[in-house]
């Protein structure tokens, strides 16, 4: 019997990507439409039939695995942009609008304690050391609020030389002692070569109950920083409320 496979498509038409074993299936019909084809004929079609089912097979597994694997990566590149748009990209902490969010949800249903610290005379440190030495410290003092915030809150970086903790349903009490001992962790461990005097910041805190909203929470805590600022710096002042 004359082979189907010798045909071609007519021009202009779209390419059958199963083309092959569309022909060889073809062929298969035809043999089988035939009362009186020997068995010759049978098991040459059996075997193409064979053949192009197992390449069908060895093609579909392929492809399904290319498909895992392009989707694995989108999940993966639309969780790398989804980090990249809500955390700072030198210390790997929420930024400001995550901040923002992050604390605007919160206060809809718990209370919590805002605190804002700014690195004491940063700007003498840019100046007199360079810049990469300020990304150090900046690192160095994220790296301290960490090993004391723990899994209690979130830190975010607000600004240069500007962060953020918030701590959900902490009261007072809890508040000022979780501040001064990041207070003391900056002061009292932080070295970052070659800065030869110590290094502190400034704390300022508020106390905000259940439907608080951000600028209320931010304002009062800035304002308390301010006065620690004024007030000789390295400590922690709460707002008044």
């Amino acid at each position: 019997m004359r082979s189907t496979s010798s045909r071609h498509m007519p021009p202009g038409d779209a390419p059958d990507l199963f083309q092959n074993e569309s022909l060889a299936l073809e062929k298969a019909r035809a043999i089988h439409s035939i009362i009186d084809a020997d068995a010759a004929e049978y098991r040459q079609s059996l075997g193409e039939l064979i053949d192009h089912f197992q390449r069908l097979m060895r093609e579909t597994r392929r492809l399904i695995g290319r498909s895992d694997r392009a989707e694995r990566e989108m999940q993966a590149l639309a969780q790398q942009l989804a980090y990249r748009a809500s955390h700072d990209a030198l210390t790997g902490v929420l930024n400001r609008s995550a901040v923002i969010d992050r604390t605007t949800r919160i206060l809809r249903t718990t209370s919590a304690v805002m605190i804002i610290l700014d690195i004491d005379e940063f700007k003498r440190i840019n100046d007199d050391y360079g810049h990469p030495t300020g990304d150090a410290v900046i690192l160095g003092v994220v790296d301290c609020l960490r090993r004391i915030v723990g899994e209690q809150g979130f830190i975010g970086r607000v600004g240069g030389e500007e962060f953020t903790v918030l701590l959900p349903g902490h009261d007072p009490a809890s508040g000022a002692l979780l501040a001064e001992r990041m207070r003391e962790a900056i002061s009292d461990s932080l070295v970052v070569a070659p800065v030869d005097r110590r290094i502190t910041a400034s704390f300022g805190a508020s106390i905000n109950e259940i439907g608080t909203g951000f600028d209320t929470a931010y304002g009062l805590a800035d304002a308390a920083l301010y006065r620690a600022k004024r007030g000789g710096r390295n400590r922690v002042e709460f707002a008044d409320q």
